[in-house]
């Protein structure tokens, strides 16, 4: 695996995290910020 492909992964593996912490804690607000955050971060490696 590439270096900048398993950073990456990291990173997306981070957001998925938090994500999930987020809607442990029912935290709606926090969960709609860090899926805008993903699709940001998902948008610019596909362009």
């Amino acid at each position: 695996m590439k270096v900048s492909t398993r950073k990456t992964t990291l990173q997306i593996d981070d957001f998925l995290d938090l994500l999930n912490l987020a809607t442990q804690l029912g935290d709606q607000k926090w969960q709609k910020e860090i899926l805008r955050k993903l699709e940001l971060h998902i948008s610019n490696l596909t362009n």
